[in-house]
Parts: C-alpha cells; structure tokens; sequence
C-alpha cells in the first residue's frame, strides 16, 4: 500500500480540523480528495507529509512512519501546496536548479527531464515572477517532481487556472499518474471526474464517501452528493 492512513485526527484549540481519518491508497492510483472549503483537506495533506503532526493517529508512505522516520516520508514524497511557495525574483531553470540542490541531485540531465516534463521549456530563462499563472503551477509541479517522488500530494492545483490551462494542467497530472501514485484535493467537481478514479469525499473532518468515481455517480451525480454535504455544513 502507497499510502496508508490511520486513525488521524487533529485538533486545533477547540476546533476539530480532522475526526479519526483512516484510508489506504493503492500504488498508482489517481485519488480526488473532495470537499468544501474547511473540509480539512489540506490539513490532511500537511501531516501525510510531514509540515505537521497529527493529535492523534499517524500515516505512512511506503511503509515509512510520519513520526518514526519522516525525512525518508519527504524523500518519497512530492508536495505542492495551495500556495505555490516560489522565489519570483528567481530564474526558472535558476530555482530548479537550487531545488534539486536541496535533494541532493547532481545530475543537470534529470532538471532538463522535469522541464521537458512540465512543458517549461520555452520559459526556462524568464523569471518566475513574470510567468502567468498556469506556468508558475508548472513551475511548482517541477519542484515536487524533482527528485522523481514515488508519491505526489496536490493541493488545489488548478485554483485561478483559465479554461486552456485547466486542461493542460489536468492533462499533465494524468501523464504523471501513469507512473505514481497521486492524492489532488479539490472542491470543484469536474477536477476530480475529469482526472481521478477514485474519490474521496471529506466534510467536517470526516471521510463521508469513498468510492470510484463512476460509482459515485450512479443514481446521483458527484456535484449532486458535493451540494448535499455543502448544505449540511
């Protein structure tokens, strides 16, 4: 099992962020994590890859423990937030560069891959402050990619896209997902069935479905069960 979670619940103050989480996730899989904004989501994604620490519970990616060995979670795992951190003042190929440094990558063949992969090639001498915004999520994907993870997590990855680059990045990822295994986290209904097989539908910090994507919509539609689980909040 890619990745395995248990049990995971975290709990901010007096607000309960995620409520006794428990999934397993198949190698190669495509996963649509779904929800409203403040289903937990994102919070979920930060302690699977290891910014934070559950309250209770834990998870593994590969059979590597969260708290028993997390530099080997990070090692394995690619990671791009909702918020793309990135250095604007920098050069493309000048930040991936400086990111496969951090991984320990000598090999300039393997940041040429990761450009040629994520279609950056005609801007890898721009700043990245000058990119538009489906380039500057090329850019973060890149970063994630890198060292070539066996595990990618995305957060909202396509949030602010125009409609040609909600295509061109949903195309990417499902390249990408031929060979690894993905967790994206979404609210908008159409990422997940344009992309995953399998979702998973969080609300309040708790997993309310779980199912392939074609069996979630018998007798009613994703944005039908996403609307319902909106209205309950």
């Amino acid at each position: 099992m890619s990745v395995s979670i248990k049990n995971i619940t975290k709990i901010y103050g007096e607000q309960r962020a995620l409520d006794n989480v428990s999934l397993e996730i198949p190698s190669g899989e495509i996963v649509g994590l779904l929800g409203p904004n403040g289903a937990g989501k994102s919070t979920l994604m930060k302690i699977i890859t290891c910014f934070i620490p559950p309250t209770e519970g834990t998870a593994s990616i590969f059979g590597k423990d969260i708290f028993e060995d997390p530099m080997a979670v990070k090692a394995i795992t690619g990671y791009l937030p909702e918020h793309n951190p990135l250095y604007l003042e920098m050069y493309v190929r000048e930040f991936l560069s400086f990111v496969a440094g951090l991984h320990k990558i000598k090999s300039k063949n393997r940041i040429e891959e990761v450009i040629e992969l994520v279609g950056l090639t005609k801007e890898v001498n721009k700043k990245i402050g000058t990119l538009s915004k489906g380039y500057r999520q090329r850019v973060g994907l890149a970063q994630a990619l890198i060292h070539d993870p066996q595990v990618l997590i995305l957060d909202e990855p396509t949030t602010g896209l125009d409609p040609n680059q909600l295509v061109e990045i949903r195309s990417l990822i499902k390249s990408i997902g031929q060979k690894k295994t993905i967790i994206l986290s979404t609210h908008i209904m159409q990422e997940v069935e344009a992309v995953c097989r399998r979702a998973i539908i969080i609300n309040n910090g708790r997993v309310v479905a779980d199912d392939d994507t074609k069996h979630l919509a018998r007798g009613a539609s994703l944005e039908t069960i996403f609307h319902k689980i909106t209205q309950e909040q």
